[in-house]
């Protein structure tokens, strides 16, 4: 049975980091496919993306959120267990950062990126943040209902991104570091804010959600993995 409960520990989150990048043979990508979605590159993009998932006001499920970390360079799979190799780790991913935020809030870091230039260490949060932005794009009507409340805790994240042209790189030092931590915070506040939203709604949203998704237990997973849902993304 596919492990979904265990985090990743660092030796796999470096073995996760390195496959969404070399999914893409940048020896064949040629002139015209510049204009192609790369999808997630790195572990500090998913772990964004994945982040928004979780927090965010909809349940997105596989059949969405996958093709969307592809991108328009799928893996070509050797095996149906590489696939279910990589689907695992991803799922467990995504399940430690909702354990995390739902049980230890406070406790809750982004997987920022960090680079030494001369002796100093430098915080990169840009990748984090497109991650997170392009999470909130799966349900775009359903975030934007959050208001002005969402857009003011979501201005943190969208200044690292090109959705404003990384105006953050404009601003200070001091700044900078200020907006960094206001990015974790925010996060923070934002998974309360549509978790608590979603309690209230909870009846109606899963009456619909169970009418509408067309999955019956003994169906094929929308994931691709060619397990039974019950088997599967049910659990």
């Amino acid at each position: 049975m596919m492990d979904v409960s265990t985090p990743l520990n660092d030796e796999e989150l470096d073995w996760l980091d390195a496959f969404l990048l070399d999914r893409i043979d940048e020896d064949a990508v040629y002139e015209d496919d510049l204009e192609k979605n790369e999808g997630v590159l790195g572990i500090s993009e998913l772990d964004g993306f994945f982040t928004a998932l979780v927090s965010g006001p909809e349940v997105i499920l596989p059949s969405l959120w996958l093709p969307a970390v592809w991108g328009d360079y799928a893996p070509e799979w050797e095996s149906q267990k590489d696939f279910e190799t990589v689907f695992s780790l991803l799922i467990r991913h995504m399940n430690g950062i909702a354990a995390t935020l739902m049980e230890q809030r406070e406790d809750f870091e982004p997987l920022f990126q960090e680079r030494d230039v001369e002796d100093k260490t430098y915080t990169i949060v840009d990748e984090w943040c497109e991650g997170y932005v392009r999470g909130t794009k799966l349900a775009e009507d359903a975030w934007a209902s959050g208001g002005l409340e969402m857009r003011v805790l979501l201005m943190p994240i969208l200044a690292f991104t090109s959705e404003t042209d990384w105006k953050a790189h404009d601003l200070t030092d001091v700044e900078i570091v200020n907006l960094h931590a206001a990015i974790t915070r925010n996060v923070r506040e934002i998974h309360a804010y549509w978790l608590a939203r979603r309690e209230t709604d909870a009846p109606t949203k899963k009456l619909v959600q169970r009418v509408g998704s067309g999955v019956g237990r003994n169906d094929p997973c929308p994931c691709g993995s060619g397990k039974k849902y019950k088997k599967c993304c049910l659990h």
